[in-house]
């Protein structure tokens, strides 16, 4: 599931644009991951990487 540096570099700053205190609630992954068009698996990772936790998930996902 690799992407490309530019959307990577995209995720990475709508994360931080959504995120507040470091938690990201789980219907805004899903609509990051819908408009930059990527998987909600790479939004994740990305979180990860960034130390953002994924809060309020009601699928179990995160």
């Amino acid at each position: 599931m690799a992407i490309d540096i530019e959307k990577k570099n995209e995720l990475h700053e709508r994360i931080l644009f959504e995120a507040e205190e470091l938690k990201l609630p789980c219907s805004k992954a899903f609509a990051i991951a819908s408009e930059v068009k990527v998987s909600v698996g790479e939004v994740g990772i990305i979180c990860n990487e960034i130390g953002i936790k994924i809060v309020g998930c009601q699928l179990g996902c995160f």
